[in-house]
């Protein structure tokens, strides 16, 4: 069942920007500050210095005061929005459709019964003693606590070691098309009512389409201080997937370490194919496509510069603190942390979502005939199961990644909701019309870049294409579905919006608004 999309706005509130009056010397201890009015405003903070303490830009104080509180009084203005479940543990109470990694498991990877009440207890309440209480299968920790859908994570699998040069050409590739054409609500791309080797497995927002499947973001060199970085990235060797074995599925399932390690490849390359996109977003920090984008934004100066930008015409000032480099890493940064807690609390409070290397199981036990399950038609009639049974000789997920999927529930994708997020800060502080010059694409054995003609690939479409990368990048790997990405990616644009909304208020530039285009095509006004 495909979750529904909800406004996140109760969890972006809070999320506010520094107020001047932190750059305000006071001479207060915490114990003054302790003992301070604060329901006074500055007069109360004032009061609580020491005898002889020097008060300094009492005006500044009661501005900035004034700045913080107006901001504040607006964000607890909005309405708290309601959450709709999405419905999967009432399909099957006993958690067989719902997420339930780690915990303990009976032979089919199905949660033992008391174990899960004991889970979904803790859940609801959030406390640690009541984490604690649940019965684990093995020693791995939760961290921090579908038909088409899953048909197109299997394709993703049996198609990562094709270069994206050669997809025209690639059986499983077209396939893969021909399957998910099938389907009665792909929710991926189709041009003429198909999906075809040239947009599967893309994003859905219009600048996904035009150009190579990666972003230029992901291929360009990043201008790193006094250096140049090459885009040539460590991934792994060809057909080295996991958990293709019931034994080896069924003990991650209890959450005992893999025994497997990964085979890195020897040689650095760009990103070529998906298993490398997949080995990308195993090891990247949190936002760092994000700050390499921001990197090669600001190091191509006045040519993507946003008109909007109160400093663009040239004056006596610019930008630095504000509309500057500083603003852009500090903005692309604080909207990854508040995404990232949005996502949080809808994995664990609200969906606990299946993860697809777990819904490989029930797969493969509904159609060996161990177990029973409400699986789309669709998706038992995929060409992929097949495919995937003639490689392992069952039809469980092969994934990229020795330990599978993470310890916490698939939606919506963290890396989503931080790509969606820094996306969104980027477009709004940018031309997103901008023309990137000399587009490029990995070759077929990623040793080097090729130039691409033919066509126009603007700031904001690469933007929005790396949002897709990121987020769908961990399909690729077999740990997220498309719509855990997509509906991500929307959550952090939400979140953005809302930490532009407040910083807005906080600048002393006035600045009117922050436009840009969102994933949905929409003209966005943050005012």
């Amino acid at each position: 069942m495909k979750p529904r999309r909800n406004s996140r706005r109760s969890f972006v509130s809070g999320f506010a920007a520094l107020g001047a009056a932190s750059a305000v010397p006071l001479a207060i201890s915490a114990q003054d500050l302790g003992s301070a009015n604060l329901s006074a405003g500055p007069a109360g903070l004032a009061a609580a210095a020491k005898p002889g303490a020097v008060v300094s830009n009492t005006s500044r104080l009661r501005t900035a005061w004034k700045i913080r509180t107006e901001a504040a009084a607006f964000q607890t203005s909005e309405a708290i929005p309601a959450h709709a479940i999405n419905g999967d543990d009432i399909v099957n109470p006993s958690g067989g459709l719902s997420y339930s990694k780690g915990i303990l498991q009976n032979a089919l990877g199905e949660p033992n019964q008391e174990a899960y009440k004991a889970f979904k207890k803790a859940c609801a309440s959030g406390s640690v003693a009541d984490f604690n209480a649940v019965v684990m299968g093995g020693t791995a920790r939760f961290v921090n606590p579908q038909a088409a859908d899953m048909a197109e994570v299997y394709w993703r699998a049996l198609a990562r070691d094709v270069p994206f040069t050669d997809y025209a050409n690639s059986l499983v590739v077209i396939q893969a098309c021909d399957d998910l054409t099938t389907f009665s609500a792909y929710p991926g791309v189709k041009l003429n009512g198909r999906v075809m080797p040239a947009n599967v497995f893309r994003g859905q927002a219009a600048g996904d389409v035009p150009g190579p499947l990666i972003s230029q973001f992901l291929w360009k060199p990043i201008p790193y201080g006094g250096t140049i970085l090459p885009q040539l990235w460590r991934t792994y060797l060809p057909g080295s997937d996991h958990l293709t074995t019931y034994s080896e599925w069924l003990n991650l399932q209890n959450g005992i370490a893999p025994s497997a390690t990964v085979k890195f490849d020897p040689t650095a390359r760009y990103i070529r194919n998906l298993r490398d996109l997949a080995a990308f977003v195993r090891s990247d920090y949190p936002y760092e496509a994000f700050l390499n984008a921001a990197a090669i934004l600001q190091g191509l100066g006045g040519a993507v510069a946003s008109s909007t930008n109160p400093y663009a015409v040239p004056g006596t000032t610019t930008g630095f603190v504000n509309f500057g480099p500083v603003m852009v890493f500090d903005l692309v940064a604080r909207v990854a942390s508040a995404a990232l807690k949005a996502a949080w609390f809808q994995k664990w409070v609200v969906h606990r979502r299946i993860r697809p290397e777990q819904f490989g199981g029930r797969v493969h036990n509904h159609v060996t005939g161990a177990a029973s399950y409400p699986l789309h038609q669709d998706l038992l009639k995929s060409k992929a199961l097949g495919n995937v049974f003639g490689a392992n000789g069952n039809y469980l997920l092969p994934m990229a990644y020795p330990e599978g999927a993470p310890l916490h529930p698939a939606y919506p994708a963290g890396h989503a909701a931080i790509a969606g997020a820094c996306a969104t800060v980027l477009k709004a502080l940018f031309n997103e019309k901008a023309v990137l010059a000399d587009p490029v694409m990995a070759s077929s054995d990623g040793l080097a870049l090729q130039p691409v003609s033919g066509v126009s690939l603007t700031v904001g479409g690469e933007l929005d294409k790396l949002a897709a990368n990121i987020s769908l990048g961990r399909d690729a790997a077999g740990v997220h579905y498309r719509t855990d990405g997509i509906e991500g990616m929307l959550l952090g644009e939400k979140v953005a919006m809302e930490i532009l909304r407040d910083h807005r208020r906080t600048l002393p530039e006035r600045y009117p608004a922050f436009l840009f285009t969102g994933f949905s095509g929409a003209q966005m006004v943050v005012a």
